[in-house]
C-alpha cells in the first residue's frame, strides 16, 4: 500500500484518513468557523415559522434550504421567500426541480438503482433544471441546490459567461455522494460553493476532506431517517473544530419525508421546521458548552447567498 500512499502525498493529499484530527485553520471569509442551516423549509409559510422559532429559541440561523424544487413554487412564493430571506439576512437555497427520482425512468425504483437519485437524465432534463435556476435568479434568489456534476459544471460556466449572477451560490446536495478528499476536491474545482458531505463520515474522514479543500462543508448533525437517522449532537464541537468552515445542518429524526411538499402537507412542514430550529438550539448549546471559543458569523455575512 505504501506506493499508493506515497503517490497520493505527491498529489497533495493525505496518505489516509486524518486520525490525528488537527484543528482546522480554514475559515469563512469573515473569519468564522461555523454557521447553522435549517433544511427542508418548503415554502413561505414554513420559512415564517422557522424565523419565528429562531427568534423564540434565540438561535442564529444563517441559511435555510428547500428540497421540493424550484418548479413546485409559484413566482409569488419565490418572491415572498426571497423577501423574507432578504429582510432576515439569511441565505435562501432552493433545489433545482426535475430529478431522476421524479422522472419517467424506472431505474431509480430498483434496489440497485437508487444511486441515480437526484441526477438529471438526458439533456432535456439538464435544460429543464437550468431553466429552474434562471427563473429563481430572476426572482431574487442567489443560492441553488444541485445534485448532478454536469449541472454543476454548466451552472458555473454560465456564471463565468454572465448568464447567471456571479454571486450565485452553488450549494451541493448530500445526494451527490462524494465521500473522500479527491472527489470533494473535484466538486470544488467544478465550481461548488459549499459541499454537503455524506451524513455518516467519521471525524478522521471529515478531517482528511477538510485538509484537501477550502470550500465550506455542510453536515447533517441530526439526520433524516432516510439518510441514516444519526443523532450526532455531542460530536458537534469536534465537527466544528476539525471541519471548519462548516455549516451545522439540522435534519430531524423520526419525521416523515414530505417531498415533494405542498398545501396538502403544509402543516406538517411548518411543525418540522419549528422542531429543526429547536434541535439547532440544542446543537448551539453543545458548541457553547464544549467549544466556547468557536466563532460563528453574524447575521447577513457578505458571502451568504442572501436574496436580492
Amino acid at each position: 500500500m505504501q506506493q499508493t500512499r506515497d503517490f497520493l502525498t505527491k498529489l497533495g493529499f493525505l496518505p489516509g484518513d486524518a486520525y490525528d484530527m488537527p484543528t482546522s485553520t480554514k475559515r469563512f471569509p469573515d473569519g468564522a468557523q461555523y454557521r447553522v442551516e435549517i433544511p427542508s423549509v418548503e415554502g413561505p409559510r414554513a420559512l415564517v415559522a422557522v424565523l419565528e422559532e429562531a427568534e423564540k429559541q434565540k438561535a442564529l440561523i444563517h441559511r435555510i434550504s428547500q428540497g421540493s424544487g424550484i418548479m413546485l413554487l409559484t413566482d409569488a412564493e419565490i418572491r415572498e421567500m426571497a423577501q423574507l430571506g432578504r429582510e432576515a439576512g439569511i441565505e435562501v437555497s432552493l433545489f433545482v426541480g426535475p430529478r431522476a427520482a421524479w422522472d419517467t425512468g424506472a431505474q431509480i425504483t430498483a434496489s440497485a438503482g437508487k444511486n441515480l437519485g437526484a441526477r438529471l437524465r438526458g439533456m432535456d432534463q439538464v435544460v429543464y433544471a437550468t431553466e429552474d435556476i434562471r427563473r429563481a435568479c430572476s426572482l431574487g434568489i442567489r443560492s441553488v441546490l444541485v445534485a448532478d456534476e454536469g449541472q454543476l459544471w454548466l451552472a458555473n460556466e454560465m456564471k463565468k459567461a454572465g448568464e447567471l449572477p456571479a454571486d450565485l451560490v452553488l450549494k451541493i446536495s448530500v445526494q451527490m455522494g462524494a465521500a473522500n478528499p479527491i472527489s470533494v476536491r473535484w466538486m470544488e474545482q467544478l465550481g461548488a460553493g459549499t459541499y454537503n458531505v455524506p451524513t455518516d463520515l467519521s471525524l478522521p474522514q471529515l478531517s482528511a476532506i477538510r485538509q484537501a479543500v477550502s470550500l465550506p462543508l455542510d453536515l447533517y448533525v441530526e439526520v433524516p431517517d432516510d439518510f441514516g437517522g444519526f443523532v450526532r449532537h455531542y460530536e458537534v464541537p469536534e465537527i466544528v473544530r476539525v471541519s471548519a468552515p462548516v455549516y451545522v445542518k439540522l435534519g430531524l429524526r423520526n419525521a416523515p419525508n414530505i417531498y415533494p411538499s405542498g398545501i396538502h402537507v403544509e402543516a406538517t412542514a411548518i411543525n418540522l421546521g419549528r422542531e429543526r430550529v429547536h434541535r439547532a438550539a440544542i446543537a448551539l448549546d453543545m458548541i457553547r458548552r464544549y467549544y466556547p471559543e468557536a466563532t460563528t458569523s453574524p447575521r447577513g455575512a457578505s458571502d451568504l447567498g442572501i436574496p436580492v
